[in-house]
């Protein structure tokens, strides 16, 4: 199957969607000059074309497409071509209404925005695949298009007529009868039970509580039904050109899809990231989307859409400083990315989204920020060899979307468990300890890593436990969160409370959970939040923190560690960075300050400061950094933008006056810098 590697060939692919639809055609020459001056590589074109594209029932305007795409292939720019079925044209509602989204309390809705279309209507795939199967005939051999892009932010759920027929099917494929439908959904609970499949029917308004397992089933059921979208137009894609890669876009911690199942039927796993100009901890939140992603593909992965400035859809859109875009960019990369592509190129005047930012903002070419898009687009070749190329990372958190699914429903212990937050906060404690890591599924092989991470696994099919218990027995170190292993793959409460073979492993077993309603304090001083529990604990099992009522809020077993509770983050942090020295596994680069990132891709060691402050870090011994290339190399004290380094800085390639150590050297990054350091 093609790859990635087909579309970059050695180059980092720089770009982003271009809607020249938007645009009279006399706009479109002088975008394709302004691309190349600015180092674009790729666009992805015709995302949201189909209403320009087919404004008829079958009838097709592609004249326009493939001027545009000469033009692009005139100037040296190649195209991701998008089937464009994200957002079908206002007819295709008004010939079929059942194509229409409809929500759980039986609300249709229209079009006049995207995504206004039922992942099981027959109408709607029929128009869909017809217009996919049109493209690709007519436009599979330009010599422009180099990859496919298939809809778009996949995530669109119905509760229609139409999706419950298909729900039934899906229903009798997974379990066979209705006996087994009723055993896996506890229907002896309420007198739920159902004697024909005419009553069984997707979750909808009721007036209590609903089934879970008929919840959680409807959440699996959602996600493969889009997944048969996908495929089924990969494959069209396929038929017509199979050298050609096809894609689709996620986006951080997308809860409407099993990433992992989409992962596996792509050729290219992209993201979609748009962190928060006023977070300060806005990079720990690019980080975490990177890092699953890149785990999600097994390697390198392709960074979709991201912000230039400013996005148009928070309460307050706050513009990104010109530093920030190009530490994000060089972030994605250091992370696995090997193409960074922005929504969009020039910024639109009408529609939704006109004060989004663009590479090419409203106010033109000359000014600052376009000029930081030149800036990165001149400094990307330059890295290069980094394409292709893994990260190294010798932890990994488990993550799975059907546990997530299951652990958020209603009538749980706490409302206030959300596996979202819960993620970042250990993200976050990994991120502040200057480990680097992939995320995996609960199945996937362990064996590489020295460390295995589970903020949470509230439903652990008997598979996973066997593979976590495993690899514990291995050797692995194994640290999990509270809540775990206590479900079963169709949400029935394992014996006991959690899994008897975790229970084995961690030296602990639950007896009664304790949610808290905000921060506790914790023995010793500090605080711990979300939850704890009545432990009761084996022989030999360690307690490494306690509430002040003596409560076990962290315990240790060997190489195993329960975590009953979400500790403060510096002491999660501590727990965790300790767990990992202890395994063996370590920073990229020791004695990094707080807020500097450091990462080993491919030979490559990317050092990024996303502090306010010039930054000194010391290097085990002398590199080159390739973002100056005609520079010196660092065997002293460096600043990579010396204009920004503080007042009696050393001159770029200064040796180090009280270095005593010629094996080591130094490395000064100005605020805000970055630097991509190959070892001489």
């Amino acid at each position: 199957m093609p790859s990635l590697a087909d579309a970059t060939r050695g180059r980092l692919l720089y770009g982003g969607d271009y809607n020249p639809e938007q645009w009279p055609e006399d706009v479109w020459p002088e975008d394709v000059r302004l691309m190349r001056e600015a180092g674009v590589t790729t666009v992805t074109v015709g995302v949201f074309s189909w209403a320009k594209l087919e404004p008829a029932p079958g009838v097709h305007d592609f004249g326009w497409l493939r001027r545009v795409l000469d033009l692009l292939h005139g100037g040296g720019i190649e195209v991701c071509l998008a089937t464009p079925t994200a957002s079908p044209p206002p007819w295709l509602g008004e010939l079929h209404p059942g194509t229409l989204p409809v929500t759980a309390d039986g609300t249709t809705l229209s079009w006049g925005s995207r995504n206004q279309w039922c992942p099981s209507s027959a109408d709607y795939r029929r128009h869909a695949l017809a217009l996919t199967e049109a493209l690709a005939a007519e436009f599979g051999t330009h010599p422009a298009v180099r990859m496919w892009h298939v809809n778009n932010e996949y995530g669109p759920v119905c509760h229609c007529d139409e999706t419950a027929d298909r729900f039934r099917a899906w229903l009798q494929k997974r379990y066979g009868g209705l006996d087994a439908v009723n055993a896996a959904w506890g229907t002896a609970f309420w007198s739920q039970q159902h004697a024909t499949w005419s009553t069984v029917a997707p979750p909808r308004a009721a007036p209590y509580l609903p089934n879970p397992a008929q919840q959680l089933d409807f959440r699996r059921f959602s996600s493969d039904v889009l997944l048969e979208c996908f495929t089924a137009e990969r494959d069209v894609l396929r038929r017509h050109t199979p050298h050609l890669p096809v894609t689709t876009n996620f986006m951080t911690l997308h809860p409407h899809l099993d990433c992992w199942a989409f992962a596996a039927e792509e050729d290219v796993v992209s993201l979609d990231s748009y962190p928060d100009p006023a977070d300060p901890r806005a990079m720990v939140w690019a980080s975490l989307g990177q890092d699953m992603t890149r785990g999600q593909a097994r390697g390198p992965w392709l960074q979709m859409e991201m912000a230039a400035s400013a996005v148009n859809w928070r309460g307050v859109n706050r513009a990104k400083p010109v530093d920030r875009l190009r530490l994000e960019a060089l972030q994605a990369v250091a992370r696995g990315a090997d193409g960074l592509c922005f929504f969009q190129w020039r910024a639109s005047r009408s529609g939704a989204e006109k004060f989004h930012s663009a590479l090419l903002p409203h106010a033109g070419a000359d000014t600052p920020q376009h000029r930081a898009v030149r800036t990165l687009g001149r400094e990307l070749p330059l890295i290069a060899e980094v394409v292709g190329t893994d990260v190294e990372a010798d932890v990994a958190v488990v993550l799975d979307w059907e546990s997530w699914w299951a652990l958020e429903q209603r009538g749980r212990p706490s409302d206030r468990v959300d596996l979202g937050p819960l993620v970042l906060a250990w993200h976050s404690a990994l991120w502040d300890a200057h480990l680097t890591a992939d995320y995996v599924h609960p199945e996937a092989d362990l064996t590489r890593y020295r460390m295995v991470a589970v903020p949470n696994l509230y439903l652990a099919t008997d598979a996973a436990i066997d593979n976590l218990t495993a690899y514990a027995a291995g050797g692995g170190t194994l640290v999990s969160g509270f809540f775990t292993g206590v479900a079963d793959d169709t949400d029935t409460i394992r014996p006991g409370g959690m899994d008897e073979r975790l229970r084995e492993l961690l030296g602990v077993q639950p007896l009664e959970w304790r949610p808290l309603t905000g921060p506790a304090p914790l023995d010793g001083g500090g605080t711990a939040d979300l939850w704890s529990e009545d432990l009761r604990l084996a022989d030999g099992t360690e307690v490494l923190a306690a509430f002040a009522d003596g409560t076990p809020a962290a315990t240790c077993r060997g190489r195993a560690r329960y975590l009953a509770t979400l500790p403060e983050p510096a002491l999660l942090r501590r727990l965790l960075a300790d767990a990992a020295e202890a395994a063996g596994a370590r920073p990229a680069l020791a004695g990094l300050p707080a807020g500097v990132e450091a990462v080993r891709r491919g030979g490559l060691l990317f050092v990024l400061n996303h502090t306010a402050d010039t930054v000194r870090i010391a290097l085990p011994g002398p590199h080159r950094d390739l973002l100056a290339a005609t520079g010196p190399a660092v065997t002293g004290p460096t600043v990579t933008d010396p204009e920004a380094a503080a007042p009696g800085a050393a001159a770029p390639g200064a040796p180090a006056p009280d270095s005593a150590d010629p094996c080591t050297a130094a490395l000064h990054l100005a605020p805000y810098g970055a630097a991509v350091l190959r070892p001489l």
